[in-house]
């Protein structure tokens, strides 16, 4: 069967519904590509979320992985069934998986994932500790951007260091809206995030924990980390944390690296209150 999207919504059109905001990749050149960066290789098991018309899928199948899906929509998770029997089909939000019930340790995911759920199902995938190899994902590049981003820079943020804890970002590759049907309006950017074996690298403290000083860190930009922490956490605890790790007492939040955050937690976690 033909794999242009275009020609493939055309049969669906009597059954289609909605399509969850999805945007369909065009030709195999861009979907062999990811899978190159996704480094996926012949017996991989690899979860592919949103898998559409199967563009992708069918370029996961003859890099030789052993494919499980899932798809939201029922239409496309219908035609899927149909036309790619040899792969595991989960018909259901990829927002509500239970992965540690669903996949076995060592699985790596390939996916283009919607706009306006990416970001939280990717946090979700990184937040599956021992399950997960490498999380490849198609974003909006301005997600991308911020997830590959540098301290000091405007797009380092909460969502750079919380992703940063669970593995290692590796830029894979930008795709123009050309390469869709149909086309979005904004660039879109690929990230393969490879995960650390041994958990989150967040120090002494628990992950939730870690996530909570990071917030609370960028929660005014702005302001100094002693003013936007002090609703949460002892100020002069702020100050002498960041004064033991050669910070100034007047930094804020974008100045510091993630091992700044793991330094700056441990020490809060000792005494959080505010005084």
């Amino acid at each position: 069967m033909s794999e242009d999207p275009r020609a493939l919504l055309r049969q669906l059109e009597t059954r289609a519904r909605k399509r969850f905001g999805q945007h369909f990749l065009t030709g195999t050149d861009t979907v062999d590509r990811i899978v190159r960066g996704a480094r996926v290789e012949a017996g991989d098991r690899v979860v592919e979320i949103g898998p559409g018309l199967g563009i992708l899928t069918r370029a996961l199948l003859r890099a030789g992985a052993e494919v499980t899906a899932v798809e939201l929509d029922r239409d496309l998770a219908a035609y899927i069934r149909e036309d790619l029997p040899q792969i595991e089909l989960i018909e259901g939000d990829a927002a509500k998986v239970d992965w540690a019930a669903v996949v076995e340790p060592g699985t790596k995911v390939v996916a283009n994932l919607p706009y306006n759920i990416g970001t939280k199902v990717l946090m979700q995938l990184l937040r599956t500790p021992g399950r997960f190899r490498s999380i490849t994902v198609m974003l909006q590049k301005e997600v991308v951007d911020r997830l590959m981003a540098s301290p000091g820079s405007r797009k380092y943020g909460a969502l750079t260091v919380e992703s940063a804890v669970w593995g290692q970002p590796v830029y894979v590759m930008t795709v123009e809206p050309g390469a869709f049907h149909p086309p979005p309006k904004v660039r879109s950017a690929v990230v393969r995030f490879d995960v650390f074996p041994d958990g989150p690298r967040v120090g002494s403290v628990e992950p939730k924990f870690f996530d909570r000083v990071v917030r609370s860190g960028f929660s005014q930009r702005r302001k100094t980390l002693r003013n936007s922490m002090g609703g949460l956490f002892d100020k002069q605890k702020v100050v002498d944390a960041l004064v033991d790790r050669g910070l100034s007492e007047l930094s804020r939040a974008e100045a510091l690296s993630v091992d700044d955050f793991r330094a700056l937690a441990a020490s809060l976690a000792e005494k959080p209150s505010a005084q």
